[in-house]
């Protein structure tokens, strides 16, 4: 799967699950160890775990099991590297902490219009 399409997959599967305000940007000119950032946010700290076990495990058959890994137990930033995209679950107070969006501003934005 081309990492376009796998990017846009993610965030389809995200948004089957009610994540919230998913952003896809492209990164691949900006940074080198990937080309797709998916970015969403869950309402509670139980949505983010359960967005991302959900991501993990249905991934799988896809794309076997991700590079890494990390914060999903926290609920509050759980972080999922496949590679080709990065996925950054947040829980809602984080997301405007950390403000990736204006961090990577100057990479473009997928076009995601979701459910």
């Amino acid at each position: 799967m081309e990492p376009k399409e796998l990017a846009l997959h993610i965030a389809q599967m995200l948004d089957d699950k009610q994540a919230e305000e998913i952003v896809l940007l492209e990164v691949e000119a900006l940074v080198s160890y990937t080309s797709y950032f998916v970015i969403a946010t869950g309402r509670s700290e139980m949505h983010v775990r359960a967005l991302a076990q959900h991501l993990e495990r249905e991934m799988k058959t896809m794309a076997g099991r991700p590079l890494s890994l990390e914060g999903v137990q926290s609920g509050r930033w759980a972080l999922i590297d496949y590679g080709d995209a990065v996925i950054h679950i947040f829980h809602k107070d984080e997301r405007y902490i950390y403000d990736l969006e204006g961090l990577w501003r100057e990479a473009p934005a997928l076009e995601f219009e979701g459910a």
